[in-house]
């Protein structure tokens, strides 16, 4: 009996802990951006963060940093590809809250810098994201497909 109740509280525990999520999962100190080097907890705000199949996961200091990763894996990390990832979370804007990358809205050429300057500012609610385009002379509202390559170099170059 005292056996199976054991083994019952340990799979409960299991459960809430992938229940939870990659949301709940927060940069150590020193933990460094791989793109651009910056300690990611100095910007938790802005944070983003990519899960792989193997339970790894890497932190960003922003959205951008996280699509120059995305977007080019093997630069960053030559053992893994796109079909490693299983999560991938950014901060939305207002709330400050993790929220699915792939479901976000962008806003980009706002006049609010992030920590690289221009980022690919995420939110949540499409009208979140409205609100903020016309509040801050943003100029376009994207999603996740949306982005590439050649859209976050231009927000390197203004």
């Amino acid at each position: 009996m005292i056996k199976s109740k054991s083994c019952f509280i340990i799979l409960c525990l299991v459960a809430v802990s992938f229940a939870a999520g990659p949301q709940d999962l927060t940069p150590s100190p020193k933990e460094k951006c791989p793109v651009c080097g910056m300690f990611v907890s100095m910007f938790v705000d802005w944070s983003a963060r990519i899960g792989f199949k193997d339970s790894l996961y890497v932190f960003f200091d922003g959205a951008k940093c996280m699509f120059k990763y995305h977007l080019n894996i093997k630069k960053y990390n030559p053992a893994r590809n796109k079909n490693d990832v299983t999560v991938i979370s950014v901060k939305d804007y207002y709330s400050k809250t993790s929220i699915d990358a792939l479901q976000a809205f962008y806003v980009i050429w706002s006049d609010v810098y992030g920590p690289m300057g221009h980022e690919p500012i995420p939110f949540e609610k499409e009208a979140d994201a409205k609100k903020f385009l016309k509040e801050h002379k943003g100029k376009k509202i994207l999603r996740f497909k949306e982005i590439n390559p050649n859209l976050i170099k231009s927000l390197d170059n203004p």
